[in-house]
């Protein structure tokens, strides 16, 4: 291993480390004692804050309040991490406290001219795909704080054009279709619900005793979102149509994939129009629709559609 990689290696290993020993180092790279003594005087010199503790039991210490230590990256990860930073930029909001435009500039300061150049003509024929988001979602940040900590919330949400009151227990934010959706359990009666983040006028932590960890509601199975009204669904559609359901799905449904091409879900009440209105996308792909109930759903809307060209 070259002396660069171990040097890069070193800070990543040491990073969580509130102390450590020059065997630590002797023992992990399989370097002599003069060799670790050479690096750590390197790992001082790129700005990790450790210092020696003389006696008999000395150590050397990382301070704990630092800034992150420097990582080196090669070109190439400089450049995929740049290319990732871009496609912030289609967020009008973010759960990171952060300028897209200051970190472009920091980005671009760590950057040779060369580099610079570089990026600029990657930038004319590199194109990554990202939905265009035109909504704020200003409580990004505490529904990602309200996670990590494990605390709920009472939000008002406009529902309808009006405005609700809820006491939620989320456990995931996802970007999808150009918004922001929050996953949680409504603690008043224990269901699963999606809310739209921008739809949120208001957002107070709560103190009150969760219900469920965390890691219960991101490992369940989707049976666990389930109320006792669910109705079941089965869509069979054809291989090629397959493409469609990855580009957009949600957590109610599954694809299985074998002799037959079939997606597998459940919607609640109150929620047959959004069902019906999503199968709708997939056309002519469709095969067959269980139950009769969703198909009929589905058949009158294209009726519907089709009376609309007929008057127009």
């Amino acid at each position: 291993m070259k002396k660069s990689e171990r040097l890069n290696h070193m800070m990543m290993y040491l990073n969580d480390f509130d102390y450590f020993n020059l065997s630590d180092l002797i023992n992990k790279y399989n370097i002599s004692r003069s060799t670790a003594l050479r690096d750590i005087a390197s790992l001082e010199e790129l700005g990790m804050p450790i210092y020696a503790e003389q006696g008999r039991y000395g150590r050397y210490v990382i301070l704990k309040n630092r800034l992150l230590s420097p990582i080196i990256f090669t070109i190439d990860e400089v450049y995929a991490l740049y290319f990732a930073m871009l496609t912030l930029k289609a967020y009008e909001s973010t759960p990171f406290h952060l300028s897209i435009e200051k970190l472009n500039e920091k980005f671009e300061n760590c950057l040779s001219g060369e580099q610079i150049k570089e990026i600029n003509k990657m930038k004319k024929v590199l194109k990554f795909e990202a939905s265009k988001h035109n909504s704020v979602s200003q409580f990004l940040d505490k529904i990602l704080e309200s996670i990590i900590n494990e605390i709920s919330c009472k939000i008002k949400y406009l529902k309808n054009n009006k405005t609700v009151n809820c006491h939620i227990q989320f456990f995931e934010i996802s970007s999808k279709f150009g918004q922001w959706y929050a996953s949680g359990i409504e603690l008043k009666s224990n269901k699963y619900k999606v809310f739209r983040c921008d739809k949120m006028t208001s957002l107070e932590f709560s103190n009150d005793k969760l219900e469920f960890p965390i890691e219960k509601l991101i490992n369940a199975p989707l049976e666990f979102y389930q109320s006792d009204k669910s109705i079941q669904f089965e869509v069979e559609i054809l291989d090629s149509a397959k493409d469609i359901f990855h580009k957009e799905n949600y957590p109610s449904m599954k694809i299985e994939l074998g002799t037959k091409t079939i997606i597998k879900g459940f919607f609640n009440v109150g929620e047959e129009e959004f069902i019906s209105d999503y199968f709708l996308r997939y056309g002519t792909s469709i095969k067959s629709v269980k139950p009769q109930s969703l198909k009929s759903i589905i058949y009158e809307k294209i009726k519907k559609i089709l009376n609309h060209y007929e008057e127009i």
